[in-house]
């Protein structure tokens, strides 16, 4: 009888969460109400960038990462757009470049200060205007300087030659519903695409085609998310018939059947998938839910394995999440994420503990 390990071997069985002291959080913000399944908050190694409530258009705060404690109702606030926002997204290549998405139609890139703001910031560096309804959605081209994607409530996506202002490719008729995220691949040559038809599809921006499309990736009508794992398989977030929430991979060599599925519970909050590259962890946040779950993706199956869950006492409204190059390293912080709550936004830290 082969002697055979029941215990799997993992680097980051005991990756553990620790929010951080009362005073290093970012306290006395009114986070944005806007039902809309968006992360409402990005973070760089230099700042913060949160969406707020704001009266009459919208507005979202950029902090200095070190600006903690209580902050003022009177702190200047980038506020240029006449609808509320959706997202955000920080330049990968330029810390003090981030762009936002509103309900006005139009798509705005601003340039921050190098010491954060010191007044109200109302003019865009640029306005990208071809959307016809709300765009929802906005991300970074991962390799490429100034090229940034949106998509919007009216089917489109477009990507844009940010220097130029000017649409390089316009997607149009490939989604027959709204879309719900889209994700870049690790050396930006496609992205693949949720949308509420049910089907994850993968698409050619130059070409302009769909290369892989699965149909019915989840069974239930609430909101799914699809995201780009760095060996090109895909990652994605749903509900089952029953409603319950399921996680599934995929490998687009065979779209026929997921290489991986796991039930997760019958909570009813949109999940939102954060993936780390170097460690292959997958980190699921709950839209109003108090945990944060972890989970590995290895090459040999059952492929997807549950670590463990961070909990804390209160739900969160949005999510941050620190790229690698803002880590502390020397403390062995593998991951960072920035949880809002309603009047606050808390940092959380992820360890691997070593002797």
């Amino acid at each position: 009888m082969s002697f055979r390990k029941v215990v799997r071997q993992s680097k980051f069985r005991h990756v553990f969460g620790q929010p951080v002291k009362t005073d290093q959080c970012y306290d006395d913000i009114r986070v944005s109400r806007v039902t809309w399944d968006s992360t409402f908050c990005a973070v760089n190694p230099a700042f913060v960038a949160i969406i707020v409530e704001a009266s009459g258009g919208g507005a979202f705060l950029v902090l200095p990462l070190h600006k903690t404690g209580r902050i003022d109702k009177s702190y200047p606030t980038v506020c240029g757009h006449t609808g509320p926002i959706l997202d955000i997204d920080w330049c990968p290549h330029n810390d003090h470049v981030i762009a936002s998405g509103s309900e006005d139609c139009t798509v705005m890139v601003w340039q921050i200060p190098e010491n954060g703001l010191t007044q109200p910031l109302t003019e865009p560096v640029v306005v990208l205007e071809g959307h016809s309804k709300r765009v929802g959605i906005i991300t970074w081209h991962p390799t490429a300087r100034n090229v940034l994607l949106s998509a919007g409530c009216d089917n489109v996506v477009l990507i844009w030659n940010v220097g130029t202002a000017e649409e390089l490719y316009r997607l149009d008729g490939l989604h027959p519903d709204l879309i719900y995220s889209v994700s870049w691949s690790r050396d930006g040559s496609r992205f693949c695409t949720a949308c509420k038809d049910k089907s994850v599809r993968v698409i050619d921006p130059r070409r302009g085609t769909i290369v892989a499309e699965k149909e019915r990736a989840h069974e239930g009508a609430r909101p799914m998310r699809a995201i780009f794992l760095a060996d090109g398989k895909i990652f994605t977030t749903g509900f089952s018939r029953m409603s319950e929430r399921q996680l599934a991979l995929w490998d687009l060599e065979n779209l026929e059947e997921p290489m991986g599925l796991q039930e997760l519970d019958s909570s009813n909050g949109a999940l939102l998938p954060f993936y780390d590259p170097d460690t292959n962890v997958v980190y699921v946040c709950g839209k109003g839910d108090s945990s944060i779950r972890y989970f590995e993706i290895t090459e040999e199956p059952p492929y997807i394995h549950f670590l463990n869950t961070f909990t804390s006492k209160e739900p969160q409204r949005g999510m941050g999440w620190m790229p690698k190059r803002g880590l502390d390293v020397s403390k062995c912080e593998i991951a960072r994420f920035y949880k809002l709550h309603e009047r606050k936004c808390e940092p959380i830290i992820m360890t691997v503990p070593r002797k």
